[in-house]
C-alpha cells in the first residue's frame, strides 16, 4: 500500500507540475509579448479590479472542494449540492458586483471601470460550471487530464489576447482573453470528465460540507481580501502605472513561487488526508514535502532575483524598467509560501480548520498592520513590508505544526536553512557574473547567468546532497 500511495503520488506531482508549469509557462510567454503592446496603464485597470472578482471566487467555493475532497465516503449528493450551489452563488456575486460597479468606478475616479467590471465578471459564472469537474480529478489526482485542457486554454486564450491587443483595443484586449479563456476551460472540462448531476440539492450534503467549508471560508475571505489588498491600494493612492508595473512584478515573482505551492497544495493535500490516522508517517510525508519544496523553489526565486534587471529589460524593454526593484523584493517575500501553503494544508488534514481560522486572522491583522505602516513610504517600502510579513507568518503558521506534530519553525528551519544559504551563494555568483559582461547585452547577461547558477547548484547538491537528489530522481522514474 506505501508503494502503491508513493507512485500515485510521483505521478500526482510529475502532472501536476506539468499542467502547472506548461500552462503557465505559455502564460507568461504570451504575456510577455502583450506587455510589449500594452501598457503598464492598462495591467493597472484590470488589477485593480482583481480583488472583487477573487472574493466572488472564494464565496463560490465556500471551502466545499476541499471538504469532499477530505471526506472519505463522499456521495453523488455531496457532488450535486456542490455544483448547484457553485452556480447560485455565482449568479448572486454577479448581481452584487453589478450593482456595485458605479461606486467603484467611483472610488478609483475612474468613471470607464464600470463597464469593464461588468463584462469581466461574467467570468465567476463561467467558473463556477466546472468546480465539480476539477475536484474530481484532483481527488483521483488525475492531473494529466487537467495539463491538457489548461494547457489547451492557455494557448488559445493567448492568442485571443495578442490579437486584440494588436489591433488596439487596449484593456479590453485583457478583459476578452479572459472570458473567452474561461469559457472554453468550462467546455472542455464538461467534455472530457463524464460527471453530470443525477440528484439535486441536498440539506444533508450541504450541511456537511458547510461546517467544513465554513472556516475555510472565513479564512479563505481573510486571505484572498489581504492578497489583493495591495493592488486596491496601490490603485487607489497612486498611479495605474505605477500599480501596472507593481503587479506585473508580482506575476513575475509568483510565477515560480506561487505555482509549486499550488502543486504542493493539490498533491500534498490528498496524499496527506489519506495519512490522517497515521500519525508518523504523516508527519515524515509532511516533512518531505516540505523538503522537495524548498530545494525547487529556493534557486528559483535567488535566481530569479539576480537575473531581474537584464530579464526584465530584454524582455519587456525599459517601459516596464520601475518593476526592477519591486520584483527584487517581491522574490525574497514569496520564496517562503509553500512552506505556509505546506502548513496549512497539515491543519486542515487533521480537521483542525478552527486552527486554520485562527491563524488566518492574526496574520491578516499583522498584515494589515504591516501595510499601514508603510504605505505612506512608496512602493519599495510596501515590498519591503511584505517581507517582514512573510518571516512573521511563517512562524506563526508554524506554531501549530510544532504543537500537533513537533515538527515547529525551528525543526522546519533545520530542513530549509542548507537549501537557502545554498541558494544565497548561486545567487551571489550570478550577480557577480552579470557584473564581468557588457552593461547592455542582456540576452548573454541571461544566458550565462542561468548556465552558472544551475552548473553551481546542481553541482553542490550532487556532491553534498547526493541521497536527496537520487531520491527525487527515482520519485519522477516511477512517475509511469
Amino acid at each position: 500500500m506505501a508503494d502503491s500511495l508513493k507512485k500515485k503520488t510521483a505521478k500526482g506531482v510529475v502532472w501536476s507540475a506539468v499542467e502547472r508549469f506548461s500552462t503557465q509557462g505559455i502564460q507568461f510567454l504570451f504575456g510577455i509579448v502583450l506587455a510589449r503592446l500594452l501598457t503598464p496603464n492598462d495591467y493597472g485597470v484590470i488589477a485593480m479590479l482583481t480583488i472583487f472578482l477573487a472574493v466572488s471566487q472564494t464565496f463560490i467555493d465556500s471551502g466545499f472542494s476541499n471538504a469532499i475532497i477530505r471526506k472519505i465516503n463522499r456521495t453523488e449528493e455531496d457532488m450535486a449540492t456542490m455544483f448547484f450551489f457553485n452556480i447560485g452563488m455565482s449568479l448572486a456575486c454577479y448581481a452584487v458586483i453589478f450593482l456595485a460597479a458605479p461606486f467603484i468606478a467611483d472610488f478609483y475616479e475612474m468613471p470607464e471601470l464600470t463597464l469593464i467590471l461588468r463584462v469581466l465578471a461574467i467570468k465567476i459564472i463561467l467558473q463556477s460550471f466546472n468546480a465539480v469537474q476539477t475536484t474530481m480529478l484532483v481527488i483521483k489526482l488525475d492531473f494529466k487530464k487537467q495539463a491538457k485542457i489548461s494547457l489547451c486554454c492557455a494557448i488559445f486564450s493567448g492568442i485571443v489576447g495578442i490579437v486584440f491587443a494588436y489591433l488596439g483595443y487596449g484593456v479590453w484586449a485583457l478583459v476578452i482573453q479572459a472570458l473567452l479563456g474561461t469559457l472554453l476551460l468550462s467546455i472542455l472540462y464538461w467534455m472530457i470528465v463524464r460527471w453530470r448531476p443525477t440528484c439535486f440539492f441536498s440539506k444533508k450534503s450541504f450541511g456537511y460540507l458547510f461546517s467544513f467549508g465554513s472556516k475555510l471560508l472565513i479564512s479563505g475571505l481573510l486571505d484572498t481580501v489581504y492578497n489583493n489588498i495591495y493592488p486596491l491600494v496601490i490603485g487607489k493612492f497612486y498611479t495605474p502605472a505605477q500599480l501596472g508595473s507593481y503587479s506585473k512584478a508580482e506575476h513575475f515573482a509568483q510565477f515560480p513561487s506561487q505555482n509549486i505551492m499550488r502543486i504542493l497544495q493539490r498533491v500534498s493535500y490528498p496524499v496527506l488526508s489519506s495519512l490522517q490516522e497515521e500519525p508518523e508517517r504523516l508527519k515524515k510525508n509532511f516533512l518531505k514535502f516540505l523538503d522537495y519544496s524548498t530545494l525547487l523553489i529556493f534557486p528559483l526565486m535567488i535566481g530569479l532575483l539576480a537575473l531581474s534587471k537584464p530579464l526584465t529589460l530584454f524582455m519587456l524593454t525599459d517601459r516596464w524598467a520601475d518593476m526592477i526593484l519591486p520584483l527584487q523584493l517581491l522574490c525574497i517575500a514569496m520564496m517562503w509560501y509553500p512552506a505556509h501553503a505546506i502548513n496549512l494544508n497539515l491543519l486542515q488534514v487533521l480537521g483542525r480548520s478552527d486552527l486554520f481560522l485562527k491563524l488566518e486572522i492574526i496574520k491578516k491583522i499583522v498584515g494589515i498592520a504591516i501595510l499601514c505602516g508603510t504605505l505612506p513610504f512608496g512602493i519599495t517600502a510596501l515590498c519591503l513590508g511584505k517581507i517582514a510579513d512573510a518571516w512573521i507568518s511563517l512562524i506563526i503558521n508554524t506554531y501549530y505544526s510544532g504543537s500537533l506534530m513537533k515538527a515547529g519553525f525551528l525543526a522546519q528551519m533545520k530542513f530549509m536553512m542548507p537549501t537557502f544559504l545554498n541558494s544565497l551563494a548561486m545567487g551571489a555568483i550570478i550577480l557577480g557574473v552579470i557584473h564581468l559582461l557588457p552593461e547592455n547585452l542582456y540576452s548573454l547577461q541571461i544566458g550565462v547567468g542561468f548556465v552558472v547558477g544551475t552548473s553551481y547548484y546542481l553541482l553542490i547538491n550532487w556532491l553534498f546532497n547526493r541521497e536527496k537528489m537520487s531520491e527525487m530522481l527515482d520519485l519522477l522514474k516511477r512517475k509511469k
